[in-house]
């Protein structure tokens, strides 16, 4: 029994490291093809990817039209939102969306789980291919933006900030639930259990 107890604290032990390791890190594996500040975007725009995918695929399908009050988006309209985002924005920057494709309609147009994370994944790898295809030159290009001017580089930039807006969002929706966003969850499983502090002898 003695050794048994070893081998299975080393089994829980590479299990969680092969989880950890699994996770999305452009920091360290790189954006191949793809240098400079559209490698810097395009890292920020796969650990969304990773994070909304998998906090995606966390919550249950019943909660998926649950909303913290009636006034605001559910988790199922956030999901689609961004993907929507993802399509709709990377065409200022030189990529259009799919012909076809309802960008006007597609935040209500479903609220079943499995259509729902598809298209958030393909709106993520239309959002990587644009990145990619987005030439360095055209990154101070200046066009029009909310009745000022604003350069390409800064649209990628504000897609970041749009995109991390409503992962906060969807990370406060889940907690609201009782799903604690996997990515927190690994990392709770990666530490060493506390010991607890040896009590003070009295004075």
């Amino acid at each position: 029994m003695k050794s048994i107890f070893p081998a299975i604290c080393l089994f829980v032990v590479v299990v969680t490291a092969i989880r950890i390791s699994a996770q999305v890190n452009p920091y360290k594996d790189g954006t191949p093809g793809v240098t400079g500040y559209r490698s810097e975007v395009l890292a920020e725009v796969m650990v969304q990817e990773d994070k909304f995918t998998r906090l995606a695929e966390a919550i249950p399908a019943d909660k998926y039209n649950w909303r913290p009050s009636p006034d605001v988006r559910s988790f199922a309209e956030v999901f689609l939102h961004v993907s929507a985002a993802n399509y709709n924005l990377y065409k200022l920057v030189g990529t259009p969306p799919p012909a076809g494709l309802d960008l006007k309609g597609l935040e209500k147009s479903t609220s079943d789980k499995a259509k729902v994370i598809a298209t958030l994944k393909d709106s993520f790898a239309h959002a990587t291919k644009a990145i990619r295809a987005m030439p360095d030159a055209d990154l101070d290009k200046s066009l029009d933006w909310f009745g000022g001017k604003n350069t390409q580089r800064g649209i990628l930039l504000f897609i970041v900030r749009h995109a991390a807006e409503h992962l906060g969002q969807s990370i406060a929706y889940a907690r609201f639930v009782g799903v604690v966003p996997p990515w927190t969850e690994d990392a709770q499983k990666a530490q060493p259990e506390k010991k607890e502090a040896p009590a003070k002898p009295k004075q």
